[in-house]
């Protein structure tokens, strides 16, 4: 993780469950004055506390990493409100049906904010008997190309990989009203409503 714990986050948590220090300590096996440090700044837990003081607080390590629970109000879980995330280290593209708290490779992924298409990275769409073939005039080198394809409609997600040296195109079945993703590895994430 590229963060740790405070001690504001430890105490917002631990009074958000009703929790006393003494009974927090309690739960994990330290004294209440251990706790008070940790809420003061004055010491922070060991590694291995983490994962029973997340227990004891009833959230997950993320959430007490970041100090605050995470609650999807998305109830409905409309996918055109996707959230979209690629990690920089290793290139892993991950999809969220709503807010996330997403992390890979040790580092907090933000959700990726798509702008309209440029002239650089123009999108044709052309129907091929029951699917639609998707283009991006793009050139696709080891060093700028388009990593991704993505498809979504009020309930379905799909996403086709590129590779680099390969041509940015595909075949998807668009059925509806939707919105389609590029990502391109320099210049990042791109939407066209169809």
């Amino acid at each position: 993780m590229n963060t740790y714990i405070t001690g504001a986050a430890i105490r917002a948590l631990r009074e958000s469950k009703g929790l006393t220090q003494a009974k927090l300590g309690e739960c994990i096996g330290v004294s209440s004055k251990t706790i008070s440090k940790w809420e003061t700044s004055r010491g922070l837990p060991d590694i291995s506390l983490l994962q029973p003081l997340a227990r004891a607080l009833g959230v997950s390590l993320i959430e007490l990493m970041n100090g605050e629970n995470i609650a999807n109000r998305n109830i409905s879980c409309n996918i055109l409100r996707s959230r979209l995330y690629v990690c920089p280290i290793c290139g892993n593209v991950i999809h969220a049906a709503g807010e996330a708290m997403i992390s890979c490779c040790g580092v907090t992924l933000p959700a990726l904010e798509a702008e309209e298409p440029d002239e650089d990275h123009l999108l044709t769409i052309e129907n091929v008997e029951d699917e639609h073939f998707l283009t991006v005039h793009h050139p696709m080198t080891k060093e700028h190309y388009i990593s991704f394809l993505a498809f979504v409609t009020s309930d379905r997600f799909q996403l086709v990989k590129l590779y680099p040296e390969g041509n940015p195109e595909t075949r998807m079945q668009l059925r509806g009203h939707g919105i389609v993703f590029l990502y391109c590895n320099r210049h990042g994430l791109m939407k066209r409503r169809i």
